[in-house]
């Protein structure tokens, strides 16, 4: 991919020589804090600096010593990134909120010669942090004239820099989409809630269970989506008065529809209208008294703070940590203090005492009873969140629905992709709500053509949400060689829109009938499509349904691999991913995996890099690194096969380590879908009904509708931080047909992390980095990207 001149190469136009940098953790921990800490270890030391972990939070220094701000070598933060909590420690520091407690810590920092603070935490360790970058030249003046540290010293350290990163499960800090830890944790709740439902269906029983969440709804809101709870309770959205009879008529009315259990999901925050807790004891009492159900409660507690990161949190951990050294690098005496942040797909810089003061608005909102305005501040993920689960959650009785006599069918085309059952339970509830009749088709457009289409109905979609693979049945037939019977089922079901949930073949399926317009009137409707493949080679979108599954299976299988040679002589092993021609998986899951090396089709790779490759494996493994990992994508290149790659490695690599090889294969491809992905095709799936629904009106002249135009035929998908709606006759010099992936991938950009990570010298393109932006309060709602749960 051509870089642009201007910043092409990192190490070229920023360097850190001479300078030092502080890492800490503070408060509570969070699933992938030390992915970062590894992230922020190996790009200062990348780019020349020196790199200290501060231990156990602002408590080591403010107690100072080499036991507690000592320096981090590349090899100290090896096998760390699969690690949950924080192996620096982490700590509540009354002293540090004192000021001698802060005139002792400055004086720790400038022994050290560290002006430079990279701080993981919650708001308030980045508000203490703000705090103490304000008060330095005063703390310095002081050390000067206590005699503690010289005048020259004090010149030479005269300005701290911070920038923080959010590591916190409940998602609780305003301006970034995920905060670290968050996905993590809903990795637990959702393997928690999924094990409870099979023994809840057993007994016929009702589980309320407590999130954690206690400022925050975030965890219980989204949990609930992903599992299609019955119920949700969160604080900034409290039920209205006589919410109770309300929520005991749904769950009578959900097991009089033969449902054979109930989840209701507290967060351990919520309240009612009038400020007061509503608690587990009190929603089973209620349930036991007004339905007489067999009710369990479950507190999940602090199993949602532990456990091994998802690839989503190391993932984004990684590239938070490259970009904070990097914005460490480019301050000036008067940049203010910024936090790095998610927003959609892109990474951004915010000041910090904005998001602060953002997040603090929200409490004082719920305090004030003010409980939209809390929502909004919230921010347009927790916003989209809401409104989305209302929307499938509770089902309007039929003299309220509005009758808008058209029929939309849905399919499935290609391979399965976990999260695909997600996308049709919500596609169908959304358009019940809406108002039109849904038919599933199954088998993709094999089952049109054979007219295996039904109606389906708002029941019959109960518990899809964590289901994997394909309930509606998918296969890979191309439309082209069946129009014909195809606009006759149409015909004759009175089809008005269609949507397809695939991969690939989904994209040249939505062309093939939009050029069969010209022949056939029966195609000229609304058409929209939802990515869904775990290769996510498909143009158009930065994200596709299954591919978050696929890459947390691929994680998790490296772990394991890796852990096996524990206690064994130096070993490297070559595993081999799925992906066609498509390079995603094998690149991303290797930024996630720690990976020393993943080969794919987009980088031409010859033999000279496979012995480059070698080489510095052998040097790694001779300064004490006891494991590599090597990843290959399985059509990188048809003469260095995964055979090839294996034999090379265990040839060069004699007498310094051994290889084993893994074919992954279709485990990737299978396994309930991840939180992320049952969230992400709940929302856009959402959002392509409404957009269907808003076309149907449009189209609709003289008794039928007829669709012609290029935005009747559209593909929705994740830009960078927008969900937008691409005509797929648009997106054709987009695409490389021949191997089935887009021209321009966007992760390609993240290549270079993996490879300066595991210390090769590469270049750098920092021209798409983060600039400082402001805090956005209120953005259009069309421009929704909510890819972020």
């Amino acid at each position: 991919m051509a870089q642009p001149d201007s910043k092409k190469v990192f190490f070229e136009n920023l360097t850190g020589a001479g300078k030092s940098i502080g890492v800490l953790t503070s408060g509570g921990d969070a699933q992938g804090m030390n992915a970062a800490v590894r992230a922020v270890v190996r790009m200062g030391i990348y780019v020349g600096a020196k790199v200290y972990f501060i231990r156990e939070g602002y408590q080591g220094m403010v107690d100072g010593g080499e036991d507690n701000i000592k320096e981090a070598t590349w090899e100290s933060v090896s096998s760390m990134l699969q690690v949950g909590g924080t192996v620096i420690g982490s700590a509540r520091c009354k002293e540090f909120r004192s000021h001698e407690g802060r005139l002792r810590a400055a004086h720790h920092l400038v022994e050290k010669g560290i002006t430079n603070l990279c701080v993981i935490g919650g708001d308030g360790s980045l508000t203490g942090a703000n705090l103490f970058r304000e008060e330095w030249s005063g703390l310095l003046a002081e050390l000067v004239e206590q005699g503690l540290i010289s005048e020259d010293s004090s010149q030479k350290h005269s300005a701290l820099h911070i920038v923080g990163m959010v590591g916190s499960i409940d998602n609780d800090f305003c301006g970034t989409d995920m905060t670290i830890g968050t996905d993590s944790a809903l990795h637990r709740i959702i393997e928690v809630v999924d094990a409870i439902m099979t023994t809840a269906q057993s007994h016929q029983r009702t589980f309320v269970l407590e999130v954690m969440g206690r400022h925050c709804g975030y965890l219980a809101l989204v949990s609930a989506l992903a599992c299609g709870a019955d119920w949700v309770l969160i604080p900034e959205m409290p039920p209205e008065d006589g919410w109770e009879d309300k929520m005991c008529q749904k769950l009578s009315a959900n097991r009089a529809g033969m449902k054979r259990l109930n989840i209701i999901i507290v967060a351990e925050g919520a309240i009612g209208r009038n400020n007061k807790p509503i608690t587990t004891d009190y929603v089973k009492d209620l349930v036991v008294k007004c339905l007489g159900f067999d009710t369990r409660v479950t507190i999940l507690g602090h199993v949602q703070r532990g456990g091994t990161p998802s690839a989503f949190d190391r993932i984004l951990a990684s590239r938070m940590g490259v970009e904070a050294v990097m914005a460490l690098l480019e301050t000036s005496a008067n940049t203010p203090a910024c936090v790095v942040s998610l927003c959609g797909n892109q990474s951004v810089r915010l000041p910090l005492m904005e998001c602060v003061q953002m997040t603090q608005e929200v409490q004082k909102a719920m305090d004030e009873k003010k409980f939209e305005e809390a929502v909004k501040l919230r921010g347009r993920s927790f916003e989209n969140n809401l409104r989305t689960y209302k929307l499938l959650a509770h089902r309007k009785p039929e003299s309220e629905l509005p009758v808008s006599n058209f029929n939309v069918a849905i399919l499935n085309v290609g391979a399965p992709a976990a999260g695909m059952n997600a996308a049709v339970r919500s596609a169908v509830r959304v358009g019940i709500s809406e108002g039109h009749k849904m038919f599933a088709v199954s088998d993709g457009f094999e089952g049109l053509y054979k007219g295996q289409i039904k109606e389906i109905k708002w029941a019959d979609v109960g518990g899809w949400t964590g289901q994997g693979g394909s309930l509606l049945g998918t296969k890979r037939t191309l439309p082209a060689k069946h129009v014909d019977k195809i606009a006759e089922q149409m015909r004759l079901h009175n089809i008005n829109a269609l949507l397809v949930i695939g991969g690939f073949e989904a994209f040249e399926c939505l062309l093939q009938l939009y050029d069969a317009r010209a022949t056939h009137e029966d195609f000229c409707i609304p058409m929209c499509m939802l990515p869904a493949t775990i290769s996510n080679n498909v143009p158009g979108t930065d994200l596709s349904i299954g591919a978050d599954t696929a890459l947390n299976a691929i994680v998790e299988t490296c772990d394991r691999i890796k852990q096996s040679a524990s206690g064994t002589k130096r070993r490297v092993f070559i595993i081999e991913t799925m992906g066609g021609y498509c390079g995603y998986l094998a690149s991303v899951g290797g930024l996630a995996a720690g990976a020393d090396a993943a080969y794919i089709y987009e980088e031409p790779f010859d033999i000279r890099d496979l012995q480059s490759n070698v080489e510095h494996l052998t040097e790694k493994m001779k300064t004490g690194i006891q494991r590599g990992l090597v990843l290959r994508n399985e059509n990188s290149n048809e003469n260095y096969t995964t055979d090839f790659i294996y034999q090379l490695y265990s040839e060069e690599g004699r007498g310094v380590f051994d290889c084993r090889k893994n074919v992954l294969g279709h485990m990737q491809q299978g396994g309930a879908p991840s939180p992320f992905d049952r969230n992400f095709g709940t929302k856009i799936s959402a959002k392509a009904m409404q957009w269907i629904t808003k076309k149907l009106t449009e189209t609709f002249r003289q008794g039928h509708v007829f669709a012609n135009t290029e935005d009747s035929c559209c593909l929705l998908g994740m830009r960078r931080r927008n969900l937008v709606f691409q005509p797929v006759v648009q997106l054709k010099d987009d695409t490389d047909f021949v191997h089935r992936i887009p021209k321009e991938q966007w992760w390609l950009k993240l290549r270079p992390l993996m490879k300066i990570l595991a210390k090769y010298r590469t270049s750098y393109d920092v021209s798409d980095a983060g600039q400082l932006e402001h805090v956005v309060r209120n953005r259009p709602k069309e421009s929704d990207a909510s890819v972020a749960m």
